[in-house]
């Protein structure tokens, strides 16, 4: 039976906020305690075997836990807690400080100032895998020192989707970073299951994955593969995987955005290239996804960028991802219309997307056409 003491480990499901009042006082405390504990990782990093420092580092996180329980923050309570358990271990000198449990202590840390961040906002903090993080927090305090290391890269990449750079891990841990080919069609099927995730979200976005991916390789190949086919491959994949950071009814909503829920929408091309490019190997697709919703005239976002600092790969998202969307906006009026409305609003946009990609793309649709004539 679970011990009534113990923090509430639910609440980490559906962060909330019981008193703002209390809630900006806990905020501030935060902004006070975390530049300390990143103060005090540093010093434990040139020397690890301070235990004062440790002793330290253990107060500024029970100061956070005090400040939490005081303030009827039920979520932030398991995450101290499951940090108390490794720091408790490390004071009794059963662990050792490491640079992987460093990133570990500064990753719960981010998590819980995000989820902060989020909550001022009035924005669900559910998609920040906290009750993950403190499953993983609670496992990690479990293992002897030859395994923590290993432990905290499994929970680091569990919670980011990226392993540490090579420089925390040991050499041979290093050595695995290594991408063959093999990895990479790996890598390409993993992103192809998140990609088919996100279209089992919606009946609308049944066939998009392929619909997108045959059109964009397509259209690449018309100009003799100017862009890389694997990466662009991935970013297909990926180029709307961050919307899944967003509150679902944002990005399934049919009805017109206003202009808050436009800004929200905004952020997505960054999450999502920001998770690929913490990836090794697929940091030309990370740059295809950031600038997907950028256009030549330099209305586009999120930096405003004009047609010749936008990447090739990024210009043929953009055709293929517009078109998607408008046949999904007229999918009601029947496939044929949908596909010819398509192809004369892209057409129409020649202010907005690449002109010698549109010419590509339209040779791409026209065989597709005949192809459907003849059959």
């Amino acid at each position: 039976m679970p011990s009534p003491f113990l923090p509430n480990k639910a609440a980490l499901n559906q962060p909330q906020v019981e008193d703002w009042n209390s809630f900006r006082d806990f905020r501030d405390g935060l902004a006070d305690n975390a530049p300390k504990i990143e103060a005090l990782i540093a010093q434990l990093r040139s020397q690890p075997n301070q235990m004062p420092v440790v002793a330290d580092l253990f107060r500024a996180f029970h100061n956070i836990k005090g400040d939490a329980g005081l303030c009827r923050l039920e979520f932030v309570l398991p995450l101290i807690h499951a940090v108390e358990s490794l720091l408790t271990r490390m004071r009794a000198g059963e662990l050792l400080f490491t640079d992987l449990l460093g990133e570990v202590f500064l990753l719960t840390l981010d998590r819980l100032e995000q989820a902060i961040d989020l909550l001022e906002r009035h924005e669900p903090a559910n998609g920040l895998a906290l009750l993950t993080l403190c499953d993983g927090l609670e496992g990690l305090a479990l293992f002897e020192q030859a395994q923590i290391d290993h432990a905290a890269a499994r929970l680091i990449e569990a919670i980011t989707g990226f392993r540490p750079g090579n420089s925390h891990l040991p050499a041979r841990e290093a050595a695995l970073q290594a991408r063959s080919k093999l990895e990479q069609d790996d890598d390409l099927r993993y992103f192809r299951e998140l990609a088919l995730q996100l279209e089992a979200r919606s009946n609308a976005f049944q066939g998009r994955t392929d619909r997108n991916l045959t059109l964009a390789l397509a259209t690449n190949r018309e100009v003799g593969n100017r862009v890389d086919p694997q990466q662009l491959e991935a970013a297909v994949y990926l180029h709307d995987l961050g919307m899944m950071f967003l509150p679902e009814h944002l990005w399934l909503k049919s009805a017109q955005l206003d202009a808050a829920e436009r800004e929200q929408l905004k952020r997505h091309p960054s999450w999502g290239a920001e998770w690929c490019n913490r990836i090794p190997g697929w940091q030309a697709a990370a740059e295809m996804i950031l600038q997907h919703h950028e256009q030549a005239n330099g209305s586009g976002y999120p930096y405003g960028l004009k047609a010749e600092q936008i990447c090739d790969g990024a210009k043929i998202l953009a055709i293929i991802d517009a078109f998607d969307a408008i046949l999904l906006r007229h999918s009601h009026r029947g496939q044929q219309k949908s596909l010819l409305r398509a192809i004369a609003e892209i057409n129409a946009g020649d202010r907005q997307f690449a002109s010698d990609w549109i010419q590509a793309f339209n040779r791409v649709i026209r065989r597709h056409l005949e192809g459907q004539q003849d059959t």
